[in-house]
Formats: structure tokens, C-alpha cells, sequence
């Protein structure tokens, strides 16, 4: 399965002429995995198509729309987990030493959180693993799915396959308290801003309400990098 993520890693990463090149042999990765349901992989094929042959240049401003302007949208994990903790710092570098022992090298401009950098560490890992862990944060990959879904983005696909490829499933009611918070179109700008004010660092007792044990509990995200910094090259 290490491939599969290794393909849904790149499908999540910022549309480039060598993602458009690699789009055909990436679905055909997609199409050998019989852990991933029929209906799956026929939406992934829509959205491997539509890479291979849209304009470029539309691909990356809806790209930019979705995932860099909307918070909702995020593609750093920890956006989606309420409460801040005094540990965070601590964790992202945790994390980023758990990557490496695992031999993932990360560039100046990456962080630990961003989702195709999680899936290129768990495609290292065996498959149980892999699939425990991509179990965690399940129930955010659901939200994903889902507002991707009434945006009628083809980029839903990848979320309904990490959501199959998980141990564990996501639960109704922690996919509801995240459908829950605000979800601003692209074009609100007003609503944009909002949703990205700093929430306040809170200490002391109950500072990490909410967040989840495991992985959640030590990924809690900062910004996504510019879409126009460096990219490290993907293997």
C-alpha cells in the first residue's frame, strides 16, 4: 500500500507541468490497489483526468482557492483540531524526528502537519501501521471529504481513500462538531479573514481539550507554505 500513499500524497500537492506528466501513471498506481473500493477509484480516475488535462494554470488557482485561502480546507491536520497547548512547539519537533528516524527528510519550508508529508512518513511504515494511524485523524479526513463534496471538487476522492485505507473509521459525532465550524466560500474574503485570526494560547487545566491522543495530540499545525515557495521534488 505504500505506493497507493505515495500516489495520494502527490494528488494532494500543489499542481505542477511534472504532476500533470505523472497524472496517467499515478492512476494507474491507484487502479492495482484492491484495498480501495470500485466506487473510489473511479472518482480518484476523475480527478488523476482532469490533472493530465486541464489547464494549468486553472488547476493551480482552484488548488490555491480550496487549500491555501480556506481554513476549512486546510491541509495541515492540526488546523482542524481545537485548543492550543504550550506543547505544540514541542510536538511539531517530535514529529519532525519521528519522520526522519523513519529516513523522511524535510526541507526548511515544510512543516510536520502537511498532509501529503504524513502520507509520504506512513507509506515508510508497514501496513498495519500505516493504516492504525491513518485511523486518527479519520474523522477529519470525513469533513474534508464532505465539504469538498458540496464544493463538487474531484479532489473529494483522496479523502474517501484515506478514509478506506483507515483502520478506524471515522465517528459520526466528531465528523458533526467539525461540519459544525465556519466553512467560508473562497470568494468572502471578509469570512476568510476571519476564519484565519489566531485563536488565543490557553494554559493550565483543560488547555488541550479537544485535541486527540497519538498523532493529533502532537501535530498542531501552523500555515501552510506559500504555494509559490520551493517544492521539494517527490520521489
Amino acid at each position: 500500500m505504500n505506493r497507493t500513499l505515495k500516489a495520494l500524497s502527490a494528488l494532494l500537492t500543489y499542481p505542477t507541468e511534472d504532476l500533470r506528466d505523472a497524472a496517467g501513471d499515478i492512476g494507474l498506481v491507484l487502479t492495482q490497489d484492491k484495498h480501495l473500493p470500485q466506487q473510489v477509484w473511479h472518482q480518484l480516475s476523475g480527478l488523476t483526468t482532469e490533472l493530465a488535462t486541464a489547464d494549468l494554470y486553472d488547476l493551480q488557482e482552484r488548488y490555491i482557492l480550496l487549500f491555501d485561502r480556506t481554513r476549512s480546507l486546510s491541509l495541515h491536520l492540526f488546523e482542524h483540531v481545537h485548543g492550543e497547548s504550550r506543547d505544540r512547539g514541542q510536538a511539531m519537533i517530535d514529529l519532525k524526528s519521528q519522520y526522519e528516524q523513519a529516513g523522511l527528510d524535510m526541507t526548511a519550508s515544510e512543516l510536520p502537519d502537511f498532509l501529503p508529508l504524513f502520507l509520504e512518513y506512513l507509506a515508510t511504515r508497514p501496513l498495519k501501521e500505516a493504516c492504525e494511524t491513518l485511523g486518527q485523524p479519520a474523522h477529519i479526513f470525513a469533513a474534508l471529504a464532505e465539504r469538498l463534496r458540496k464544493r463538487k471538487s474531484a479532489y473529494e476522492a483522496v479523502f474517501r481513500a484515506l478514509i478506506a485505507l483507515s483502520a478506524a473509521k471515522p465517528k459520526e459525532d466528531e465528523v458533526s462538531a467539525l461540519l459544525q465550524l465556519p466553512d467560508p466560500d473562497a470568494s468572502d474574503l471578509a469570512a476568510l479573514d476571519a476564519a484565519w485570526e489566531d485563536e488565543p494560547v490557553r494554559f493550565g487545566p483543560g488547555a488541550a481539550d479537544g485535541c486527540k491522543d497519538g498523532l493529533i495530540a502532537r501535530v498542531r499545525g501552523a500555515l501552510r507554505p506559500a504555494p509559490d515557495m520551493p517544492q521539494r521534488p517527490r520521489s
